[in-house]
């Protein structure tokens, strides 16, 4: 039946592993692919084939066809450790109910209420580090978003340092792993950590549940919230609810803070502009100032095009497709590709300078050719959580304190499970003169 298809160019790879070994290793599987195949090719990745679709006309094909021609179709690695209760994976009527009751914790009341206390555990954060001086700081900053997600999300405070961060870290790190069920492997050990994490984040639940005021953080929120019908979440799917949350606001934004991070380190003229607008606007940071804020809103934006956090999203095929004559399989698993997408030249001219300015001109980026939170039905449900993040934080930054890159460091991005530099983003980290 393949053989009479006129299938996407490319190679499987190996029996039973095909190209997942390079793929998870070689941070250059993908652009050299796409320059040797073009915006279309097949694979073969953690057991199944698969192929990657570049372009803002490609993303729009699979964001659209939801439920249609796609559904979402994750690793089975990331599937066993989201659970089948997880948004990230329900499908159809369901997903889109649950969607809706879970955006009351993301709802622009709930995000005003949470920005005090992102300021608050950014300066503590800050005067840490200030006292550190020289430090790696991406393991720092997924404490500190750690601490934010488990503060604002489940009302624990030094989540990062405590039982709760230690198993999520263990259970984070399997996700996108090869899913060998052997004590020793990082799939295994997630495995293990997830069925405490669900225990530790259950005991949570039952708590909040028991008492007349569950709270105003997102546990509260959703401990209390209702759909349509009336019908609250179950335990069992409050907990992978919560779970997924935990993730997906601490390893996608951690990555998204260090890139911006190591960005404004590396251009020092970018860097002088954003602190000389906090500096004209002044005042305190809240809601209201933070809409003032165009430059650092715009800085944000084309951190997001040059290091999006996730690099691409998995889709499965519902029936068999066509895409620029070539056809796509039922079964087989579509991977729209962000990263390869946000640098193609007639999507963004210059697409290797660093260049906030782009994103201040009155035309708009092409539809669906800037997807850094992905698009349609399944477009990340906290976006605007960790866009209040990112901004809170570089405000208070630029405002407050400066970083600055050794001259021996290796800031080479390593790309998997997400963006973070080689040697950890070592960093100078100081107050500005100005504030001391």
């Amino acid at each position: 039946m393949l053989q009479s298809m006129k299938l996407p160019p490319g190679s499987f790879g190996w029996p039973v592993v095909g190209e997942t070994l390079a793929f998870l290793r070689d941070p250059r599987f993908v652009q050299e692919r796409q320059q040797r195949y073009g915006n279309v090719f097949k694979t073969h990745l953690i057991g199944k084939p698969t192929v990657f679709l570049f372009g803002a006309e490609a993303n729009q094909f699979v964001l659209s066809n939801e439920n249609k021609l796609f559904v979402v179709g994750w690793p089975p690695s990331t599937r066993a450790l989201l659970g089948v209760n997880s948004l990230a994976l329900q499908t159809g009527s369901t997903h889109t109910q649950r969607r809706k009751l879970l955006a009351q914790a993301f709802q622009p009341r709930a995000l005003a209420g949470y920005l005090p206390t992102m300021l608050a555990i950014a300066e503590e954060y800050c005067q840490r580090w200030c006292a550190q001086g020289a430090f790696a700081w991406y393991p720092e900053l997924r404490q500190y978003t750690f601490d934010v997600a488990g503060a604002l999300l489940v009302g624990t405070d030094r989540a990062a340092t405590g039982e709760l961060g230690h198993l999520f870290e263990t259970w984070s790190g399997g996700l996108f792993a090869l899913p060998f069920n052997l004590p020793w492997t990082a799939f295994g050990q997630a495995l293990r950590a997830r069925d405490r994490l669900l225990q530790y984040i259950e005991t949570m639940v039952q708590q909040r549940r028991s008492t007349p005021n569950p709270g105003t953080d997102a546990l509260g929120i959703l401990v209390s919230a209702t759909d349509e019908d009336g019908q609250q979440l179950s335990i069992t799917e409050l907990n992978e609810q919560v779970q997924l949350l935990l993730f997906a606001g601490h390893e996608t934004l951690t990555s998204a803070i260090a890139g911006f991070c190591l960005l404004l380190a590396q251009h020092p003229a970018v860097k002088a502009k954003a602190r000389a607008e906090q500096q004209a606007i002044g005042g305190d940071i809240t809601p209201e100032t933070l809409k003032e804020m165009a430059y650092l809103e715009a800085v944000i934006q084309e951190t997001l095009r040059c290091i999006p956090p996730v690099g691409g999203g998995f889709r499965e095929t519902l029936a068999d497709c066509t895409w620029q004559d070539y056809t796509i399989p039922k079964g087989w698993t579509v991977l729209y590709h962000i990263a390869t997408t946000h640098t193609l030249p007639d999507l963004y001219p210059h697409p290797g300078a660093f260049d906030p300015d782009r994103f201040l001109v009155e035309k708009r980026p092409k539809p669906f050719g800037y997807v850094p939170f992905g698009g349609g039905l399944r477009e990340c449900l906290g976006k605007e959580f960790a866009r209040l993040e990112m901004k809170a934080f570089g405000a208070h930054l630029l405002r407050h304190y400066e970083w600055e890159l050794p001259p021996d460091g290796d800031s080479t991005l390593i790309l998997n499970p997400t963006p973070h530099p080689k040697d950890n983003l070592r960093i100078h980290f100081s107050r500005l003169i100005s504030q001391t």
